[in-house]
């Protein structure tokens, strides 16, 4: 093919790609919009906050740590606030209003807001890393399960779109969820209330839903599902948004890989869930719940076949 054929071939094709029916399909919006790149570079300087020389400047701290803190903490809340401006832009444009009114005052406010909740996700944070190390025959230092366990790749992430879902941000906890989704495989929705102490071992598969709500000092294993059972409708026919329809977990509850619980039902404080199980009914506190077993279940055990 001639060069003169190949350019006349790629005018035509530039041509369809902007036909107004491609447009009408949404997928250009026109607008300002969060970007990955900057999210990316939040969550960055994020972790340089939360585990300083892991994930920042070792060897210029010292003396001039609190000069270095204070510049990033300053950097942090600037790219927010527009993170979350852009997040309101393309919100206000699925809605069909006219996008990008005057919303910097109130992304700034936002920002600050979150911005005050940083010790508290730091505390969290901590608790996450000595659940991880504590909990964890194979791992040899906290140090290693900062740089090492997806766990705590995803529970930052978590924690951090979990204050920015309260503050009721726009779209941005949601990107910051699925970022750590793509990196570990755990899917988190920014909505799940998650207690102290966390800690998912291995971590690929796990699902926890919007609504869930995990107490302290519990730990998952992989491939859990905590989801919902189904799905209620309007009149429309359009799926009910915000109903509590996930897993409650109370303190001290371990789930081994595989299991399924969906719902709105509570499994009670201390109990342990075997592999592979399907739950969909409340779990006494205590209880061992396991797949059927040849053996004599122990005391208080629950056997499923």
């Amino acid at each position: 093919m001639s060069k003169n054929k190949a350019l006349s071939g790629m005018d035509r094709l530039t041509a369809e790609l902007l036909t107004p029916a491609f447009y009408e399909k949404r997928f250009d919006l026109g607008v300002r919009m969060p970007s990955l790149p900057v999210l990316e570079e939040l969550m960055q300087r994020l972790r340089a906050v939360f585990f300083p020389g892991y994930y920042s400047f070792p060897q210029t701290w010292g003396r001039a740590r609190k000069y270095h803190l204070s510049a990033n903490l300053d950097s942090i809340y600037r790219l927010l606030a527009g993170q979350i401006e852009n997040g309101y832009c393309l919100e206000e444009a699925d809605e069909g209003i006219a996008p990008c009114r005057n919303r910097e005052a109130e992304a700034f406010e936002l920002a600050e807001k979150f911005m005050q909740k940083l010790p508290e996700i730091r505390a969290a944070l901590e608790s996450d890393v000595r659940a991880a190390y504590e909990g964890d025959p194979a791992a040899r230092s906290p140090g290693e399960t900062i740089f090492c366990y997806p766990s705590i790749r995803a529970m930052t992430n978590h924690r951090i779109a979990y204050q920015l879902y309260l503050l009721d941000v726009p779209l941005v906890p949601r990107i910051i969820a699925e970022m750590a989704h793509g990196e570990t495989g755990i899917d988190i929705h920014p909505g799940a209330r998650i207690g102290d102490s966390f800690f998912i071992d291995h971590g690929t598969g796990v699902v926890i839903g919007e609504t869930c709500i995990i107490g302290r000092n519990c730990r998952l294993y992989q491939s859990v599902t905590l989801g919902a059972m189904s799905f209620p409708k309007e009149e429309d026919g359009s799926l009910t948004k915000g109903l509590p329809r996930h897993p409650i977990l109370e303190d001290d509850v371990v789930v081994y890989s595989g299991a399924t619980i969906l719902g709105r039902v509570t499994i009670g404080r201390g109990s342990m869930i075997g592999g592979n199980v399907w739950i969909t009914k409340n779990i006494a506190p205590g209880s061992k719940v396991v797949q059927h077993e040849s053996t004599t279940p122990e005391s208080g055990e629950s056997l499923l076949g």
